[in-house]
């Protein structure tokens, strides 16, 4: 149950680093255009 707990929370720590990388990312591109 708690071993369970800890992959969510793993997996999901992981899936909204990366999501903060790609809006780093876009942010540059971005930046750059204008």
């Amino acid at each position: 149950m708690i071993k369970d707990l800890e992959d969510e929370n793993r997996r999901l720590k992981q899936m909204f680093a990366d999501l903060s990388l790609e809006c780093r990312a876009l942010r540059d591109v971005l930046e750059k255009k204008l």
